[in-house]
């Protein structure tokens, strides 16, 4: 599957259509077997909470997903459009990413000129993200267009510093999300330091990161020392396997284990989301969920 195909079609589509329509689902065809015998392993901890972005398992009705992932010891749902926050709130799960039909790739607080759709969009989600117990909302940089990430983070600042106060009233965390522009051509966050830039811009303990470990591997690498580093201004993590996108496996470059240790060894109480193409359906999903268990 093109990875133009699957994130890019989720979050840069139009409002209130969902990503499944753009989607062939027979190329998903792997995740049609959902076996009820994987189930949490003995001795499961469940210390480091999981979750897994929906846009990987398009194919799979929600009701279906979200009981195959409570039996594995998942929590939520990951990159949920507002119209399923309260299906998730109803089965007991937590939206642990809110997706907004507003918010996408290309068009981002980076420009000046959207600043006030964005606004509005986060005024209209945060009250309702508070309500359904969402606790964090997605923030994306927009493409650069020929701007350089100076003014480009002066901008994405400005808006932000907008926003926060709301947040900060209702206690919900604004996450923008790291993205390399091997796939997503043109994103102006693609690296931790310009991120981070904007983070110290913004000034709220409320504004984060979004740290996605196979958009980072594929623009920085270092992965485990950019975390110790910076662990502070990361409010969510993202995980898949390089090259390819695939299961956190050992046919890829990086190995799990040490990554998901130098995140706890952080202190971090907050969410991993699992975000690859899986080969093997959902047992794909089992497997990472047991390896990362800590």
């Amino acid at each position: 599957m093109s990875l133009k195909m699957t994130r890019r079609t989720l979050l840069a589509s139009a409002a209130g259509v969902s990503a499944a329509a753009f989607i062939n689902a027979s190329v998903l065809k792997a995740e049609d077997s959902t076996p009820a015998e994987f189930t949490k392993p003995e001795g499961f901890r469940g210390n480091l909470k999981q979750s897994v972005s929906q846009w990987c398992f398009a194919s799979t009705p929600i009701a279906e997903l979200m009981a195959q992932c409570k039996k594995i010891g998942m929590v939520g749902l990951d990159l949920i459009q507002p119209g399923d926050w309260p299906t998730l709130r109803e089965a007991g799960m937590v939206v642990t990413m809110g997706s907004m039909p507003e918010i996408t790739i290309p068009v981002g607080p980076n420009h000046a000129e959207n600043h006030e759709k964005i606004i509005a969009a986060y005024e209209k989600y945060i009250p309702m993200a508070k309500e359904l117990g969402v606790p964090n909302l997605i923030a994306l940089a927009g493409n650069r267009e020929g701007q350089d990430d100076a003014t480009g983070a002066k901008n994405t600042i400005a808006c932000m510093k907008q926003v926060m106060p709301l947040a900060e009233k209702y206690g919900i965390n604004i996450v923008m999300e790291l993205l390399n522009t091997k796939d997503h051509l043109d994103y102006q966050c693609d690296s931790t330091v310009w991120g981070v830039e904007v983070c110290d811009g913004v000034g709220s303990d409320r504004f984060k990161l979004l740290y996605d470990i196979y958009h980072m591997q594929r623009m920085e690498g270092d992965i485990i020392q950019t975390i110790r580093k910076y662990h502070q201004y990361i409010g969510h993590y993202h995980t898949a396997g390089n090259p390819g996108r695939n299961d956190l496996d050992d046919s890829q470059e990086l190995y799990y284990p040490p990554i998901i240790d130098a995140i706890m060894d952080t202190g971090y109480t907050g969410f991993l989301a699992h975000e690859f193409l899986p080969k093997k359906g959902f047992e794909s999903l089992y497997n990472a969920v047991c390896l990362c268990d800590r």
